[in-house]
C-alpha cells in the first residue's frame, strides 16, 4: 500500500532535500515555479498546411496537436517529469496522461469541457489524432462523462456533507487509497493540463496548479503573432511544482520540446 498506488510506483532514490521539501510545502501553489517560452512556429505552421492540404475539417492537424505529440514525446523521454506528489512522498506515475480544456462551442456562453486521454509516445500520429478528435466530439456531445455525473451528484449534498466528502477523498489519496477506475476518469489525475487560449484569439498567461488531484505542470498556449522579422510565433507559459524535480531539469526538459516545436518533422 506504501509503495504503490493504483496510478504510480513511490520514488525512493531522491536526496534528502526533495524527500523533506513535501513536507515544508505541503501545498502545489507554495512550490511553483514560472517558465515562459517563445517558440519559432514558421516550420510548423508551413507543415501544417502541407498536411491539412486535402483534408477535411475535422481531421486537420492543428498547432495543438503537435504540443500535444511533443509535451507527450518530452515526458517519456524524460521520465523524471512525470511525478507528482501525494501524501507527502514522490511517485511515478505509470503512463502519460494529458488533460486539457475546450469551449463546446466557439461561444462566450458556452461551457467548459475537460478532455482527459492517455496517449502512447509510440503511437503514430494519425493514431493520436483520431484519439483526440474522437474525445472531443464525444465531448462536445451533450453525453456527460462519469466525472461531471459524479460533479452533478455531489453538488446536490449541502455544503458541509460536501466539504466532507471532499475531504475523505483528499485522505484516501495522500493514503494511496483511491481505485483506478476514479483514478483514470478524473481529469485532476493527469501529468499535464494543457490550455489553448490561442484558439480563442488570446495570449498565454500563468495559471495556478489546482491543489486537487496530482496534477504537476501546467502549460498555456498563447495566440500565433508575427515577430519583427516577419516569422510567426508563440509563447507557452508553464506553472510547474518544484516538489516533482529541480527547475534545471524541468527547463532542460522545455528546451527539448521547443526543438521539437521548431522542427516539427520530428514529431512526424
Amino acid at each position: 500500500m506504501f509503495g504503490r498506488r493504483a496510478d504510480g510506483v513511490r520514488v525512493r532514490e531522491l536526496s534528502t532535500l526533495r524527500r523533506f521539501m513535501p513536507f515544508i510545502s505541503p501545498q502545489r501553489n507554495q512550490s511553483l515555479v514560472y517558465f515562459s517560452q517563445e517558440v519559432d512556429v514558421e516550420p510548423a505552421l508551413e507543415l501544417l498546411d502541407l498536411f491539412n492540404r486535402d483534408r477535411p475539417s475535422e481531421r486537420r492537424l492543428t498547432l495543438f496537436h503537435l504540443l500535444l505529440r511533443a509535451l507527450v514525446r518530452v515526458l517519456d523521454e524524460r521520465p523524471r517529469l512525470n511525478r507528482f506528489v501525494a501524501g507527502g512522498r514522490l511517485w511515478q506515475r505509470d503512463d502519460i496522461w494529458i488533460t486539457f480544456g475546450a469551449k463546446k462551442r466557439l461561444d462566450e456562453q458556452a461551457p467548459l469541457v475537460t478532455v482527459k486521454l492517455k496517449l502512447d509516445p509510440q503511437a503514430s500520429l494519425e493514431t493520436m489524432l483520431d484519439q483526440v478528435h474522437a474525445a472531443l466530439q464525444e465531448r462536445r456531445s451533450e453525453r456527460k462523462d462519469g466525472a461531471e455525473r459524479e460533479m452533478e451528484w455531489l453538488l446536490r449534498l449541502p455544503s458541509p456533507l460536501l466539504r466532507l466528502g471532499i475531504g475523505c477523498v483528499r485522505a484516501l489519496d495522500a493514503l494511496g487509497l483511491l481505485p483506478a477506475a476514479m483514478l483514470r476518469s478524473d481529469p485532476m489525475y493527469a501529468s499535464v493540463f494543457v490550455a489553448n487560449l490561442g484558439s480563442v484569439g488570446l495570449d498565454a498567461g500563468y495559471h495556478h496548479l489546482w491543489e486537487y488531484g496530482t496534477i504537476p505542470i501546467f502549460c498555456v498556449l498563447g495566440r500565433v503573432r508575427a515577430g519583427a522579422d516577419g516569422r510567426r510565433r508563440v509563447v507557452l507559459k508553464y506553472t510547474y511544482d518544484e516538489r516533482t524535480e529541480d527547475g534545471l531539469y524541468c527547463a532542460r526538459s522545455l528546451e527539448i520540446l521547443r526543438e521539437l516545436l521548431e522542427k516539427p518533422s520530428l514529431l512526424l
